[in-house]
């Protein structure tokens, strides 16, 4: 087991996965609004399992897809972090940032203030040479975060091994080396 790590912006707190996330977690991810560009909705089941890897990935690396709760309040609103991409994508091996957001918690500018201080993570004190992202090319939420993160789209698309063809998942890949990394898919 690795030493947890959480990280921290003005507005923000990066951390460890809690059971009490879950319910909140299953309800984001039942959303057609925030899983428009996934290729289906998750019912209760498949969002705790999913809860479940990144909670298990963060105690076996001690980062990885962080619970991302709101300083003010304490509430959980999605999560942002670290994440290996499998290998049956075109530019594997990469470490990934990614981010899903409750509809309610968009437009605060949570996504990227979130996913600043995972990068500053992951060139600092990981030492990683690039970080990845990709996205739905007709996700122009997600791919304005990855803008507004100096994110460059190094192109081709791809379609994603996992999206069935024909559906809103093609994708491209942006990638940061240094600080240079963006993917829409």
């Amino acid at each position: 087991m690795a030493h947890i790590i959480e990280l921290e912006t003005d507005r923000l707190i990066m951390r460890q996965w809690r059971e009490d996330d879950f319910p909140i977690f299953a309800e984001l991810n039942s959303d057609p609004i925030v899983m428009e560009f996934f290729p289906n909705i998750m019912n209760k089941s498949e969002s705790d399992k999913s809860a479940k890897r990144y909670q298990s990935l963060i105690l076996q690396h001690g980062w990885g897809l962080w619970a991302l709760e709101q300083k003010r309040d304490q509430k959980f609103i999605g999560f942002v972090g670290l994440h290996e991409s499998p290998p049956d994508l075109p530019f594997s091996p990469c470490v990934e940032v990614g981010w899903r957001l409750a509809k309610k918690s968009w437009g605060n500018g949570y996504a990227t203030e979130a996913a600043k201080e995972a990068l500053r993570f992951a060139f600092e004190v990981l030492q990683l040479p690039e970080v990845c992202s990709f996205t739905s090319t007709n996700n122009l939420r997600s791919r304005a975060v990855m803008e507004r993160l100096n994110m460059v789209n190094i192109k081709p698309n791809f379609q994603h091994p996992r999206v069935p063809d024909g559906s809103r998942g093609m994708t491209t890949i942006p990638r940061l080396e240094g600080h240079k990394a963006a993917i829409y898919i």
